[in-house]
Order: structure tokens, then C-alpha cells, then sequence
């Protein structure tokens, strides 16, 4: 599935910020433009007031990047482009660098379904300063709001405790992009199925739908609507039964069920879209199972999200299946994940790394240096800690300390021979070249599943999750910690 090619049918080059731009041809007249850096994109507080964070988005990624280039219409665009004095914002010479501009970096990222924490990189790009800062923006832009509604989805799906949800947004979400990439990141973050046919048709994901209320409100009577509707669909008959009195709605839903069992079909079940969701599907429930229809599913919709499912499992409603929309596919309680994408390391005319630090008055905003990935350690298969280490780094298999980024009073120590280990980050292209094969959504969505599962409870709580721990290697702090204190004296004049 190619994303610009089905959607766009050309270049997203100009979909990035100007500054960016701005930034590029400032790289390109002083001559770092070529000069290798490396850039990572991570966030500093996990969304919704949770203890985990799924990750999401890394195929559209993949496709931007495949794609990268600017294209005729693009570089006429920014030769009309004026400076406030009138004169060409760009010089000609940079127009055709860009037009001629090739993707050559090295990018690694953690695998789509993957969970992941606060200020661990989710990608590193390593390249020419002008790529690397033009990924900036498109990139902030798919992984923030992908990575944001499957972790939306992933709280929802396990406030429902395995039982199915079902992502209905689309004619609320955040436009065409918003919705279908919503239905993807929903899917991935476990929901069982979309109301989005276009995303069935570009991603794969099951599609399911039964009638609204203008369906019943365009007969006569509901009894003669659901008739009608059990004709058209005698094997996927779900009955949506709150358009006028909802106890006589399932009433005359078990009407047509009954009537549909003498033809040897069977009712799926009903759906409930208002009023009191609990009182309601247990007298639904009470209804159907008298009648002789206990396996007959009861949905339920409006305006869910975890909290409101927490609560009606709480008071013991009889809902089988949840339809959610609005409060997932537009994230409503967070618009936002908020990752950034920072400035790590640059290469000096010696050809080495030089480790890069941007220091703040929040502690939180204080960067990461250096080239670094991430170990997640495991024990009999569940997560106990993750580790930001520097890649060149010995890591002594018989111990070693882990401290917290924002807190370092808060440390960990890590017997790394006792535990099994994963590196985090993948490499996904090398000197531009794509080098890592996408999974298909079913194997992502596996992965999300099993990655959820390998954390412990206490992690998931929806409400004040148990801290898991993520700390600096030792010597990486250390580092940092350096880099910090030189900074400060810079700042006050005595470097």
C-alpha cells in the first residue's frame, strides 16, 4: 500500500513548515548543508494521563520517505516565492540543489505496535543537515497523531476486556487524512474493525456497519423497517433500536429474529445509541434471553471512550460490543502527542560525532546527546525496564545503573546477563535506500498486542499507572550531565 501514490499522486516535499525551508537554504549558503548530523524524534510525557505510549505511523513514514524529492511544480512554487523587500526569497542556485536533491540518510525507528516511553528515541535520522531538518515536520506530523489514537485505541480496547470495539469516526474526525489515518492507528492499537470503507480498501482492516435511524424513520412503522432490513440481510442482522422507545425496539427486534429463525437465519443482535446505556442493555439483555436469544450481541454507541466503558462495566451492563467514535478517532481528552525532533549530534571536519545539547530552564526540555538507542529487557517475556544508551558503548553484562532522565535521584540497577534484550530501534533505510520490510496491519496489530501483553498490569492502569522504569546508561548521563554544566558556563560567559 503506497499512501502518496493512492492519495496524492505526487511529491509531499511542501508539506513541511517554512521555516524548515528557511532553514535549509540558510544550511545551503553557509555551506553545512552536506555536513552529516544526526536527529532524534521522541516526547516527554506520555498522552492521557497514562503509563504507556504505542507507537504508530512508521509506514507512512516509510512511504514519505521513498517518495522524497521535489518536484517541477514544487520548485516553481518557491521560485515565486518574495522577501519582503520583493526579491527572491531563494537564490536559483538552491532551487536547483533542491531540485535535484536525492534522500540519502540512514533511519532507524522502533516497529510500528511497539510501546514506548518518555525521551527514548522512537526514530534517529542520520544524514546531510538539509534532509535531516526537512524530515522535521512530516515526520512530527504522521508519528504524533498515529502513535496518539492507538494509544487512544489501546486504552479503550482494554477498558472493554477483550470484548470487541468498534471504531466508528469517520464523520468525525479531523478531515479525509485524519480519518483514514485514525482508522489505521485504531485498528493497530486493537479495535476489531472500522465504519471506513476507504480504509478497508488501503489497509486491509475488516469494515462493519449496520442502519442509522433514518433507515427506521423512512417507514411506517420500525417493525416494517426491520423487516425490510432483516430481507436485504438475513445473515448480519444487528437491529439499532433507541429511534423512538427503546424497550419496544428490542421488542420488535426479537419479533423479526424470531421470524428470522423459522427462514434458519439468526439475529446477530441490537444496538443501543442513547439514553441509559446500562439500564437499558440489561433489560435488553433480560428481553433477549427470555425469548430465546442468548447469543444475540448487544452494542452499544454514543460518545464512548475507556472511562465511560470502565464505568458501565462497573454497574454491570450487559454490552457485548462497543462502537467508539468521536472520543477516539480525535483523541478528545488530548489533541495531541507532542513529540519533538532535536538536534543530537554533528560531524566535524575530523570526521567524529560531536555530541549536541540544547539546556533549558525546565529540566524536562533538556535534550538527549550523542547517538544513542534503546535496550528493553526482559524477564520470562514480560518488560522490566528499558535502558538509552550510547550505541558505541560497552554495556557491562554484569551490572549497571539506570537513571531517569528528568529525576536522576530516581536510579535502577540493571544485571543485564540475568535478562533478555531487544534494541529498539530498527534500521529502516541506509544511505536512502529502504532496507526494512513493512509487515502487514494484521502482523502489526499482533505485535501491539503481544507488546502490551509483556507489560505488567499495573503499567496499563488507566488511572495512575505504576512508573515503568527508563533511565540513562551511566556513562550516557554522565555525558549529558557535562555537556549541561559546559553549556551553563558558556551561557555565563565563562567557557
Amino acid at each position: 500500500m503506497k499512501i502518496t501514490k493512492d492519495l496524492y499522486q505526487g511529491s509531499l516535499a511542501l508539506l513541511t513548515d517554512f521555516y524548515q525551508l528557511t532553514m535549509a537554504y540558510a544550511y545551503w549558503k553557509s555551506g553545512k548543508g552536506e555536513q552529516e548530523a544526526v536527529f532524534n524524534l521522541f516526547f516527554r510525557k506520555h498522552p492521557f494521563q497514562g503509563g504507556f505510549t504505542l507507537a504508530a505511523g512508521l509506514d507512512y513514514v516509510i512511504d514519505y520517505c521513498s517518495n522524497f524529492r521535489f518536484g517541477k511544480e514544487d520548485i516553481e512554487y518557491l521560485s515565486q516565492m518574495k522577501a519582503p523587500d520583493g526579491s527572491p526569497q531563494f537564490e536559483k542556485g538552491f532551487l536547483e540543489y533542491l531540485s535535484e536533491l536525492k534522500f540519502s540518510c540512514d533511519i532507524d525507528a522502533v516497529e510500528e505496535g511497539t510501546v514506548v516511553f518518555p525521551n527514548a528515541p522512537m526514530v534517529r535520522v542520520k544524514g546531510p543537515l538539509i534532509q535531516c531538518q526537512l524530515l522535521e515536520t512530516p515526520l512530527l506530523n504522521i508519528l504524533n497523531f498515529q502513535s496518539l489514537i492507538a494509544t487512544k485505541a489501546a486504552r479503550i480496547n482494554l477498558a472493554a476486556k477483550g470484548e470487541p470495539v468498534l471504531e466508528f469516526g469517520l464523520r468525525r474526525a479531523q478531515g479525509i487524512d485524519g480519518a483514514l489515518a485514525a482508522s489505521r492507528a485504531a485498528y493497530i492499537g486493537g479495535c476489531a474493525s472500522t465504519s471506513n470503507v476507504m480504509a478497508g480498501k488501503l489497509f486491509g482492516i475488516p469494515v462493519s456497519g449496520t442502519h442509522a435511524h433514518s433507515w427506521i424513520m423512512s417507514f411506517e412503522t420500525e417493525l416494517e423497517a426491520f423487516e425490510a432490513y432483516a430481507d436485504a440481510f438475513p445473515n448480519q442482522c444487528v437491529f439499532l433500536v433507541d429511534t423512538y422507545d427503546t424497550i419496544n425496539g428490542i421488542k420488535n427486534a426479537i419479533k423479526v429474529g424470531q421470524a428470522l429463525r423459522k427462514k434458519g437465519k439468526e439475529m446477530m443482535g441490537i444496538r443501543i445509541d442513547s439514553g441509559d446505556l446500562a439500564y437499558f442493555s440489561n433489560q435488553a439483555r433480560e428481553l433477549l434471553d427470555e425469548a430465546g436469544f442468548p447469543e444475540a450481541k448487544i452494542v452499544a454507541s454514543n460518545d464512548l471512550d475507556e472511562h465511560i466503558i470502565t464505568s458501565l462495566k462497573g454497574q454491570e451492563a450487559s454490552i457485548n460490543v462497543w462502537g467508539v467514535g468521536t472520543k477516539l478517532v480525535t483523541a478528545f481528552d488530548q489533541p495531541a502527542l507532542g513529540a519533538v525532533y532535536k538536534l543530537s549530534a554533528i560531524k566535524t571536519e575530523n570526521g567524529i560525532f560531536q555530541p549536541k545539547i540544547k539546556i533549558s530552564q525546565q529540566s524536562l526540555k533538556i535534550n538527549i546527546p550523542g547517538i544513542h538507542n534503546v535496550k528493553r529487557y526482559y524477564s520470562n517475556d514480560k518488560a522490566v525496564a528499558d535502558m538509552i544508551y550510547l550505541e558505541n558503548e560497552e554495556i557491562n553484562p554484569r551490572g549497571t545503573v539506570i537513571i531517569d532522565p528528568t529525576d536522576p535521584t530516581r536510579r535502577k540497577r540493571i544485571m543485564p546477563a540475568f535478562y533478555q534484550e531487544e534494541d529498539l530501534l530498527k534500521p529502516i533505510f541506509k544511505k536512502g535506500k529502504a532496507v526494512y520490510q513493512s509487515p502487514d496491519i494484521q502482523k502489526i496489530r499482533e505485535r501491539a498486542q503481544k507488546q502490551l501483553d509483556s507489560f505488567d498490569k499495573t503499567h496499563k492502569r488507566l488511572v495512575n499507572p505504576h512508573l515503568y522504569p527508563v533511565g540513562l546508561e551511566e556513562n550516557l548521563h554522565h555525558l549529558r550531565m557535562e555537556l549541561v554544566l559546559q553549556a551553563k558556563k558558556m551561557e555565563n560567559g565563562n567557557a
